[in-house]
């Protein structure tokens, strides 16, 4: 069974537990959900699933081809303390690839489409980058030396992301013990906020071990309320916007800029770096959420797409690898341009409801 297949059937799951997680919302008084931005996180995931089936899953494409060549020696893939020892390695590996999406802005262009959505709530996990399998390949090539045949890497991979899920929510509290370990809803809550004392903190996947040993650590204050989104509002639903956005203003950025050191600077320094043709203006942690107001054909038609372009792309998931990367890949163009659409579906006057300023 290939990953897009195990998607699939993770499918259904992922639905019940953000059904499961509205209800409680709703029964708390305390609703994490608003239907555009959740239909732009399922979206942008929708769109990063089928272009990982279109370049072939690049990042465990290299891997695989590595291997044979930068292993030391090959270890065994039915020994139990193999599989653990994959699961251990690839959190770390993950972490410093993390970390550099955060603190590199060649991958937070990347990296930033799962930060963009202002809630905070199971939709956000899904948010995921159309764009990561670029670079992000290059932190696990480690493990091949050591010598983790790619099918173990692969599972430790997809064991990985799968766990990160629960983790997006705001109706779990703090854990005891475990929030000293793993990673868990308080410690991630911290890591998508954009308060200064939250900012570049709490990278790890699974084990929040490795931030507390390389100096990344960050409890959840609940004295200091998370705010979420980036710093860099984004202000679109559409999924294509969400993935160009950092790309765009760096690039407008650099034909402002003179001389090749400084120009290349933008993308190697962290993300706050920009060059001197750019003025900023101060941060301001009590922001209105960005939310265009929209009648009720506009959601109605909507929804209809959303569920259009997820039926369509179950299908493609499930089927990717009897219909062919050519059939994908013009799928893939058209269910992006789709969701470019629908969420876009809103009065163009763009009038802002002030829902809160504070959470």
């Amino acid at each position: 069974m290939s990953e897009s297949q195990v998607i699939v059937f993770a499918i259904p799951v992922f639905f019940g537990l953000i059904g499961i997680e509205l209800l409680v919302g709703i029964v708390r008084s305390k609703n994490t959900y608003r239907l555009y931005d959740a239909m732009s996180s399922i979206s942008a995931g929708m769109l990063s699933q089928l272009v990982n089936i279109c370049v072939k899953a690049l990042g465990f494409a290299v891997y695989a081809m590595a291997y044979p060549y930068l292993a030391l020696s090959s270890l065994p893939a039915d020994a139990l303390w193999i599989w653990i020892a994959a699961i251990v390695l690839y959190d770390l590996a993950y972490y410093w690839n993390h970390r550099a999406g955060h603190r590199i802005t060649l991958f937070w262009a990347a990296h930033a489409v799962h930060h963009q959505s202002e809630d905070y709530n199971l939709s956000t996990a899904l948010r995921q980058t159309s764009t990561g399998w670029l670079f992000g390949w290059i932190f696990y090539l480690p493990l091949a030396v050591l010598g983790f045949p790619p099918e173990v890497v692969g599972v430790a991979g997809l064991i990985n992301l799968l766990y990160q899920y629960w983790v997006h929510t705001e109706h779990v509290g703090k854990l005891g013990w475990f929030d000293r370990v793993f990673c868990s809803p308080s410690n991630h809550r911290v890591h998508h906020a954009v308060n200064d004392a939250y900012l570049d903190k709490n990278y790890g996947g699974i084990l929040i071990l490795w931030d507390r040993l390389f100096g990344t650590f960050q409890e959840e204050n609940d004295n200091d309320p998370c705010r979420y989104g980036t710093r860099s509002h984004l202000h679109d639903w559409s999924p294509l916007a969400a993935n160009l956005q950092v790309y765009r203003e760096r690039f407008a950025e650099m034909r402002a800029t003179q001389g090749l050191g400084n120009k290349l600077a933008l993308w190697w320094k962290g993300p706050e770096y920009h060059s001197k043709s750019r003025s900023e203006t101060p941060f301001n942690i009590d922001f209105v959420k960005y939310e265009p107001k929209a009648n009720a054909a506009q959601k109605t038609l909507a929804v209809a797409s959303f569920m259009v372009c997820l039926f369509a792309v179950t299908a493609l998931l499930w089927y990717a690898e009897q219909l062919g990367t050519s059939v994908v890949l013009a799928a893939t163009l058209a269910l992006g341009l789709m969701m470019h659409g629908f969420t876009r579906w809103h009065s163009p006057a763009f009038n802002v409801e002030s829902i809160s300023t504070k959470p």
